[in-house]
């Protein structure tokens, strides 16, 4: 068996709340970044992005498989008519604006960020792990250039791959350039549901497996151990692969996070999830799960599931889709 464990060094970073689907720094306080607005890249993207009808819509589900995540109940809600990109921001578009712009994602500015433990470099020696979730390590010079760290660029960037390695505080950098916006979460879902009602995946109510059924790129096998890549990826997918939902709207569940424009907020009465909210001021929420997500540990691939994270946390699985009025 394989030693998630192996070469950790004792946790002295700020993780107080170590997350299944994520790890969060809690807390950079990075002064933010002023970027102004790109007409031109704003009309060109606006013009591909996926018209969403409004109307009556759901929010929610009435089956909830992680209840205190918020994921229930089932509710109506009203949409008004907007845009949504195909597919996640990329790593050839998020370049686009960093050479337009000069833009220095936190990551970069910080020095360090999030790694699976599996993709970590031989040549980087022991890391810091994130209690109760070693899988996560701290390393040094990992960015959306170099997603598992430095001289990673080759073997992990790829034009038509989501960008990754960006903060809620990045994607909102990016969104004013384009002159965009992150979804919230009513829209998310509104979208994501490609007009099928109340339906678990963008897809419909298929369940995925590990053999033959695969319509998203999620984790095959045992977690975090091993994964059998069936569905042709060990990490990220093209932004653009599987089959698109009802709306024309590709990866909406699997491969990467998505940030929104809300905060993670949940209504319950319960000490345990009050306490943990508490423990988590000024989180962001994503939705749509990840490459490394699995039934038997995280079942948050679904378009009613939810996670929260600190805006200025990084990941290699986390990404965002731009929103945009429905005219400009």
């Amino acid at each position: 068996m394989t030693d998630i464990k192996a070469g950790v060094q004792p946790v002295t970073h700020s993780d107080k709340n170590p997350n299944c689907c994520g790890p969060a720094r809690n807390g950079s306080q990075l002064a933010p970044v002023e970027i102004s607005k790109d007409p031109l890249t704003n009309q060109k993207l606006w013009a591909t992005a996926c018209q969403i009808p409004g109307g009556n819509s759901l929010l929610g589900t009435r089956t909830e498989f992680i209840p205190n995540d918020g994921e229930a109940p089932l509710r109506r809600t009203r949409i008004k008519p907007f845009r949504l990109g195909a597919t996640t921001v990329t790593n050839a578009e998020f370049q686009a604006f960093t050479e337009a712009t000069g833009y220095v994602t936190e990551a970069e500015r910080i020095g360090w960020s999030f790694v699976f433990w599996s993709e970590v470099p031989k040549e980087v020696g022991p890391t810091q792990a994130v209690s109760g979730a070693e899988w996560w390590r701290r390393v040094d010079g990992a960015n959306w250039r170099d997603i598992n760290g430095p001289g990673t660029q080759a073997d992990t960037w790829h034009a038509d791959h989501p960008v990754v390695q960006v903060s809620w505080n990045d994607a909102r950098a990016y969104c004013t350039w384009v002159g965009g916006y992150l979804p919230t979460e009513a829209e998310w879902e509104h979208a994501a549901r490609g007009g099928l009602g109340d339906v678990r995946f963008p897809w419909g109510d298929q369940e995925p497996n590990d053999t033959d059924v695969l319509p998203c790129n999620i984790w095959q096998g045992r977690f975090p151990e091993f994964n059998t890549g069936q569905d042709g990826f060990i990490t990220t997918a093209p932004a653009r692969s599987f089959d698109p939902n009802g709306y024309g709207l590709y990866n909406l569940v699997g491969n990467v996070w998505e940030w929104t424009a809300d905060a993670f907020r949940i209504k319950s009465l319960k000490k345990q999830v009050r306490d943990r909210l508490a423990s988590m001021p000024g989180y962001k929420l994503s939705k749509g799960g990840s490459f490394l997500c699995h039934r038997s540990y995280c079942y948050r691939y679904r378009i009613a599931a939810r996670s929260g994270t600190s805006p200025d946390s990084a990941t290699p699985h986390h990404g965002f889709r731009i929103a945009w009025p429905d005219r400009l």
